[in-house]
């Protein structure tokens, strides 16, 4: 019993010497951390940066419209194709070889473009076609 009344008299008087220690300590200075920070150099995209706030993710292949295909018979890479992205009207003229986003344009055909989508590691081809144009009698 005297155990106990003997803490709650410490605890009774510890209680304003703490308030009282809390008013007179100093205001707490700033505190700077530093970090260890990585950058990515290799090929494709970066691992660190977040896919959702990543430029690298647009325009998707739904995003484009194949607007115009200027082809060379003779000499099939120096075929170019228009596309239009129809989220931020933006046009990109593309050739075999160049890469927009994730998408590589693989080939250029008279009426269609051939992509090559690279995705979390796999790689699929998808294709994109001129839009018919009807004739007017």
């Amino acid at each position: 019993m005297r155990v106990a009344s003997a803490v709650a008299l410490l605890a009774a008087l510890a209680a304003p010497l703490a308030a009282q220690q809390a008013d007179s300590a100093p205001p707490p200075q700033s505190v700077s951390l530093l970090r260890e920070v990585f950058a990515y150099e290799g090929g494709g995209r970066d691992p660190f940066m977040s896919l959702l706030r990543s430029g690298d993710v647009r325009p998707l292949l739904s995003d484009l419209k194949l607007t115009t295909i200027v082809y060379d018979g003779r000499f099939a890479a120096r075929s170019v194709a228009v596309l239009r992205d129809i989220t931020n009207r933006r046009i990109y003229r593309v050739k075999t070889g160049d890469i927009i986003g994730r998408l590589k344009v693989t080939q250029i055909r008279p009426r269609e473009i051939v992509f090559t989508v690279q995705e979390f590691g796999f790689e699929r081809q998808e294709t994109l076609s001129l839009a018919r144009q009807e004739e007017t009698p």
